[in-house]
């Protein structure tokens, strides 16, 4: 059984169709990759997800559980946590402070503990900044403590939503190796990526969205080398 079951998803903005009936799975273990162009909706399959969107018709499934209607607050004490698109850090609150509103949902503060220090033993960085106002982080930072703040939780599954976003090819490799060593520690990704090549790289399977519809999905090293992919997607 698939850990991520999305079945027939539509969502609508007004009267506009934003997803027209999208189906995929993602399995324990696996990265999975959603690419494709600039408004082709991976945001809002991200935002439906994890329940910042109420669809307008079809099924979410995590881990068999109907979670369609639940609200999001319930969904991450299920085990999913979302790195938003812009990382949305607590920008007037420390690096510390915003790790803790990670671990809201939790109780067991020894545990709390032990998830802080892998946190900072992965991001060296957080803890070196552990007092830092978080507004006062470069991007890439800010991009970390987004993820620490999302692990803190302690997810089976991590939804990013385009981690290199703004970010200079030095923070882009360091954030996406990270994600490589989140992903070989048990946590199960689900990665929107407009930097497509990054995201195939470290994919095991991708599905590309166009305009609101999965139009392709195969081995992220198939579409790799998939012509049409390269020339609309990888500029080659």
């Amino acid at each position: 059984m698939a850990m991520l079951q999305v079945t027939d998803l539509k969502v609508n903005y007004g009267v506009i169709q934003a997803i027209k009936g999208v189906s995929f799975e993602v399995n324990e273990g696996e990265v999975i990759a959603l690419i494709g162009a600039n408004g082709a909706g991976k945001t809002t399959i991200l935002h439906t997800v994890t329940g910042l969107i109420a669809p307008k018709s079809g099924k979410i499934e995590f881990e068999g559980k109907d979670i369609t209607k639940m609200p999001a607050h319930k969904i991450v004490t299920l085990g999913m946590a979302h790195v938003p698109e812009g990382r949305r850090v607590f920008a007037d609150l420390s690096v510390y402070e915003n790790l803790l509103m990670g671990a809201f949902t939790r109780k067991d503060k020894d545990e709390i503990a032990k998830t802080l220090e892998m946190v900072y033993k992965r991001f060296p960085r957080l803890r070196e900044r552990k007092n830092q106002v978080s507004g006062t982080l470069s991007g890439g930072e800010q991009q970390m403590l987004a993820m620490g703040r999302a692990l803190m939780s302690h997810p089976k599954i991590l939804l990013m939503d385009e981690p290199s976003m703004g970010l200079s090819p030095l923070f882009v490799n360091e954030i996406f190796d990270i994600i490589k060593e989140v992903s070989a520690s048990g946590t199960t990704v689900l990665l929107v990526e407009q930097n497509a090549k990054k995201a195939l790289s470290i994919a095991d399977r991708a599905y590309v969205l166009e305009t609101g519809k999965i139009v392709l999905d195969a081995a992220a090293d198939v579409l790799m080398n998939d012509p049409s992919i390269k020339k609309a997607y990888l500029g080659e």
